[in-house]
């Protein structure tokens, strides 16, 4: 009996995979809805930052929004007294009045403003600024101390939920925007990536 070999012919199973079944309108969807989910993460990390980045340029210059001509930073007002000495209820309520008014505390919280509202503009450091920003945005909650019902004085916290406030969700935006790496869309992300020592260092994207 004749032995018939076939040296292109392959044993085995073959694995079905989504991308030989996908057609091209499917293909062209998908790589549609990725542009589109890159596309509002950058905006969304550009309004974020623009968010820190004015509540810097707002206190240091006095531009006549949260703080009033005169009052600014450079005229010798100080960026943090005006919040923390009015923290009327929840466990760091002495604490932070403490801190009212110290230089260290205004050169900390400046600092923080400035550095992550550039690193979210230019998509830069997102891992870092993420990191700083939850804790400043944790820092003020608990400045805020949303679930108390009642100030120090016993007068109403007008207080809307226990739990969540606005400095919670943009501590959610900011690691949610590091972790979806969107500074590579309308942003200097992946020239920041290539550089050699965040290739080492992976915490610095």
């Amino acid at each position: 009996m004749a032995v018939h070999n076939h040296p292109h012919r392959r044993i085995g199973f073959r694995f079905w995979s989504a991308d030989r079944t996908r057609t091209a309108p499917e293909a062209a969807g998908t790589a549609e809805a990725t542009a589109i989910r890159a596309y509002a993460f950058a905006g969304l990390r550009l309004l974020t930052g623009f968010v820190f980045l004015w509540a810097f340029l707002d206190k240091t210059f006095g531009l006549g929004y949260a703080t009033q001509s005169g009052k600014a930073w450079i005229d010798g007002g100080s960026p943090t007294k005006g919040f923390l000495s009015h923290v009327a209820a929840g466990p760091m309520e002495s604490t932070f009045h403490s801190w009212a008014g110290a230089a260290w505390a205004d050169w900390l919280f400046m600092l923080g403003l400035l550095g992550i509202g550039v690193a979210f503009m230019a998509g830069i450091a997102l891992r870092i600024a993420a990191a700083a920003g939850t804790v400043m945005m944790a820092l003020m909650w608990m400045a805020e101390w949303p679930p108390a019902k009642h100030l120090s004085d016993g007068s109403p916290s007008m207080s809307t939920n226990p739990f969540v406030d606005y400095h919670l969700v943009y501590a959610v935006v900011l690691i949610a925007l590091a972790v979806a790496g969107a500074g590579a869309t309308w942003g200097l992300g992946r020239l920041w990536a290539r550089l050699p020592i965040v290739g080492r260092n992976r915490w610095l994207r």
